[in-house]
């Protein structure tokens, strides 16, 4: 089993930044990828981002290109998300996910929520 546990969505100003945290524990040994999807109020969850856990190959929604920067610390389990010039539309609960021996996300974090005011 691996537990994901997300932290660090708040209230930001359009223009602002935010750090999203992502705490891995339990058999990460084998974690192929993690990544961020969002889900905004009525609409379905999309990705956002992903990084292989080994060579730390990286993937952005075009939406979040230029604007959101995916990173992870391996000794650490921690997936990271630094979210810069965040605009209403960025609005959503954020969720954590990891790939454990699969192709799919197959462990998902309970989300966090990150509101930008306009």
């Amino acid at each position: 089993q691996v537990q994901l546990v997300e932290s660090g969505g708040g209230l930001v100003q359009a223009g602002g930044s935010l750090r999203l945290s992502c705490a891995a524990s339990g058999r990460t040994f084998g974690t192929y990828a993690m990544g961020w999807f969002r889900q905004a109020p009525g609409k379905e969850r999309d990705f956002v981002s992903s990084i292989t856990w080994s060579d730390g190959r990286t993937n952005y929604a075009d939406s979040v290109k230029g604007r959101f920067t995916v990173s992870r610390d391996n000794a650490k389990n921690t997936l990271y998300l630094q979210m810069n010039s965040l605009k209403p539309e960025d609005t959503a609960v954020y969720y954590c996910a990891l790939r454990w021996r699969s192709t799919e996300y197959n462990y998902w974090g309970q989300g966090t929520q990150v509101t930008v005011s306009s």
